[in-house]
């Protein structure tokens, strides 16, 4: 048996098995049918709560790092500066945590209620807000390391650099997909 026919057959064994899966497999692969409402809130959702799951263990283990800080003998030497760098930080950290967490709340309370196109729009918010927060609390944390470790302005030109290439990364590669996805749809519907 070759290859090709064992794909082909793994692939009927997959439909016979479980046929709505591969129906949205299929159109998760661009075939044309369209996604109903329900469908696209439950997607969404599901995918929200991949993301989460990511970037809460993220935040989780930075913020743990960050609480223990203040308790090393190194950290009393740290000039005015640096401990209100530091305080920053660590509010920066717990804001970015409640907002990574808060879809989880919000399911708890709202599971149940038919309100899951809000959740699903609300948890998105939330997730992009704390990603925000996320960002400036590496960004902050990168300073507070990096001053101890490269005295003088290099330290700041090297968390400026770093900040640069999580926007880059993280928001404005994004919007210009998007933005390119558009101008696309936009020629091919005309």
């Amino acid at each position: 048996m070759t290859m090709t026919e064992r794909s082909a057959e793994s692939v009927k064994e997959d439909t016979a098995c479980c046929p709505d899966q591969h129906s949205q497999d299929s159109r998760a692969e661009g075939a044309d049918v369209p996604e109903a409402a329900h469908e696209r809130v439950n997607r969404r959702w599901h995918e929200i709560l991949q993301e989460t799951r990511v970037a809460q263990t993220g935040v989780q283990i930075l913020f743990g790092f960050l609480l223990s800080v203040a308790f090393t003998p190194l950290f009393r030497e740290l000039g005015t500066f640096d401990h209100a760098v530091y305080v920053v930080t660590v509010l920066l950290g717990a804001s970015a945590t409640s907002a990574l967490i808060a879809p989880v709340s919000l399911h708890r309370f709202l599971s149940g209620q038919r309100m899951k196109h809000e959740l699903v729009e609300t948890a998105g918010r939330l997730m992009m807000c704390g990603l925000v927060l996320l960002a400036l609390t590496i960004g902050c944390t990168l300073l507070l390391i990096l001053r101890i470790v490269i005295p003088g302005p290099f330290a700041e030109a090297l968390v400026a650099a770093v900040m640069l290439w999580f926007g880059i990364c993280w928001y404005a590669l994004p919007l210009w997909l998007r933005r390119r996805a558009g101008r696309r749809s936009g020629i091919d519907g005309a």
